[in-house]
């Protein structure tokens, strides 16, 4: 077993890596009913009530590492049939009920759904419930509990509900992508598109006017443990990559450019995080008009290099789902004709059994110091810092630091409300930033340590130095 976070990780990589293997060979069409049977042999369940649910379920994430359902414009989707285990969400009196005389959970409920039986024991109507949850508040034995689903827990833009069979739907007016419904999901029924085939497809279907570049990003090197990042771009190349570059140097660009921005606008939210630019879109519009006017690193790097060569295919490897809807949208569609996660990497790695672990070392050099750390809550902030002295300026930088949604809230409100005390919010959708995204193998709180390494070993220590290599 790979070292992901979860088997649910494992199980979904088997699948795109059965998926990538047969599209190699030119085998995938006549062998898709096959690859379920393939991952769940034999009669004995493992996994679901039977061997026969779960290759059901195995066939519908087939069909998403094979790009999902065309009719649906979200990256994000549900596997319905695997959405069946968790309990009824909402408040819900436990066992530590003690059927006491005091009452004061019914006292509480201005809707009356508070009812006993005869040994006094309390009962929830969910019919007449609000959800307000006075009734654990005031329950001295806390034995009301507020039971949320994982999907529903992690989701803190509150895109996801249920339908009447109790089964999650996600509100694609809410959506932003990030994935952490996909990462939290315990039993793997919320799952992200992928792309996979399109960039096999790229790499099998070369031409001699067109490169096929990675495009990675700097997170990487907190992933494939036990591995150096130099060993990775070699794997690269060995998949059939013509150029790998580092999507750090598109945040040098952008580093460059936004602060001086900055400077001339005096206050600023920032455009790096796809997720976080979605969020203030759908939820703060009074303040969309602050977003910087600078494309993603991934996005700015991508014009640079189809400037050059407009039939080059780039494909962006990196931690986030919402980078996949990023690249669909009209002003980023030109330049980035792929996405794929790291998760994706390894499937297309194992695919065709390039071992990286045994490889020689490539070395790549594309970025500062400050480029790299955007991959880590705080970086994009030091690279602004840096900008914003290497423009010569007195500007004084008063920024605000949020990574997680809910840390992005608070600074909208803020805002919005006229109480802010700052002048730059670096927003990141992930708790940690990139390296805590839905598409990393691993989550491990030692990244941020491997991303510093990653940018102290740059030869170019100014912005400046790496753009005009």
């Amino acid at each position: 077993m790979r070292k992901f976070d979860t088997k649910v990780q494992y199980i979904k990589y088997r699948v795109l890596k059965e998926v990538a293997s047969l599209a190699w060979q030119d085998k995938l069409l006549e062998n898709i009913l096959n690859i379920p049977s393939t991952i769940v042999p034999g009669k004995i369940p493992t996994m679901r009530c039977c061997v026969y649910k779960e290759r059901a379920i195995l066939a519908q994430r087939v069909k998403i590492a094979m790009g999902g359902d065309k009719n649906n414009s979200n990256t994000i989707e549900i596997i319905d049939i695997a959405c069946d285990e968790c309990p009824d969400a909402g408040y819900v009196v436990t066992e530590t009920c003690r059927g006491c005389l005091a009452h004061r959970c019914e006292d509480v409920c201005k809707v009356g759904a508070i009812t006993f039986d005869a040994n006094h024991v309390a009962h929830i109507d969910k019919s007449k419930c609000v959800e307000c949850g006075m009734c654990a508040k005031v329950c001295p034995y806390f034995a009301i509990i507020n039971r949320v689903r994982p999907c529903q827990a992690a989701c803190k833009v509150k895109a996801i509900y249920f339908n009447e069979e109790n089964a999650a739907k996600i509100d694609e007016n809410k959506c932003i992508q990030c994935g952490a419904c996909v990462y939290q999901c315990p039993f793997g029924a919320i799952d992200d598109k992928s792309f996979i085939l399109d960039v096999i497809d790229f790499i099998k279907n070369k031409k001699e006017d067109r490169k096929v570049i990675a495009m990675i990003a700097p997170s990487i090197a907190s992933q494939f443990s036990n591995i150096k990042l130099t060993q990775v771009v070699t794997g690269l190349n060995k998949l059939g990559f013509d150029m790998v570059i580092e999507t750090a140097l598109g945040a040098d660009m952008v580093a460059e450019s936004e602060s001086k921005e900055l400077i001339k606008k005096g206050f600023l939210l920032s455009s790096c995080c796809p997720g976080f630019v979605s969020y203030v879109k759908m939820n703060f519009p009074e303040l969309e008009h602050h977003l910087s006017h600078n494309l993603s690193p991934m996005a700015h790097l991508g014009k640079k290099l189809k400037e050059k060569n407009p039939k080059d295919k780039i494909v962006f490897i990196g931690p986030c789902t919402a980078k996949k809807q990023e690249a669909l949208k009209n002003e980023v569609k030109d330049y980035i004709d792929s996405v794929i996660t790291f998760e994706e990497l390894q499937a297309l790695f194992d695919s065709k059994n390039i071992d990286i672990t045994n490889l020689e070392e490539t070395k790549i050099n594309d970025a500062s110091y400050y480029g790299r750390v955007f991959a880590r809550s705080g970086g994009l902030t030091e690279a602004m810092a840096q900008g914003i002295k290497e423009h010569n300026s007195d500007f004084e930088l008063k920024p605000v630091i949020c990574d997680g949604v809910d840390a992005c809230k608070i600074a909208l409100i803020k805002k919005k409300n006229n109480l802010l005390d700052g002048n730059f919010i670096e927003g990141m959708a992930c708790e940690d930033g990139c390296i805590g995204g839905a598409g990393c193998l691993t989550h491990a709180a030692r990244n941020k340590v491997a991303i510093d390494k990653y940018g102290k070993d740059s030869p170019y220590k100014t912005i400046t130095e790496s753009l005009n290599k």
